[in-house]
């Protein structure tokens, strides 16, 4: 039995050629993390879908990785309104094209 095993970049969109792979992989993790959030506070999905602004099924669909139609700024909307701070940091120029990611505290 042959196995073969292939290493991931540690982003699963880069790794099936994802054109926006970067874009993709933040979502993933903005995602991740309201849906944490809204687990810890025991929020129902039409009581959090209310709270953050959008449809019960828009924000199941977001949670379920279906968030292509949803920006990262409303995403970010979506944490202030869960009561976290959003801070976007620049970073210092550099020669090569920069990286997007995101940065818990």
């Amino acid at each position: 039995m042959n196995h073969n095993i292939e290493v991931s970049s540690g982003n699963i969109y880069a790794d099936l050629g994802t054109a926006d792979a970067e874009e993709m992989q933040v979502k993933a993790q903005l995602a991740t993390t309201i849906g944490n959030i809204i687990k810890s506070r025991r929020l129902t999905q039409e009581k959090a879908a209310q709270l953050l602004g959008m449809t019960q099924p828009r924000l199941s669909n977001m949670l379920r990785g279906q968030f292509r139609g949803i920006s990262e700024a409303k995403m970010l909307d979506c944490l202030n309104r869960l009561g976290r701070d959003v801070q976007i940091v620049i970073g210092k120029p550099r020669r090569t094209p920069g990286s997007l990611k995101v940065v818990f505290s």
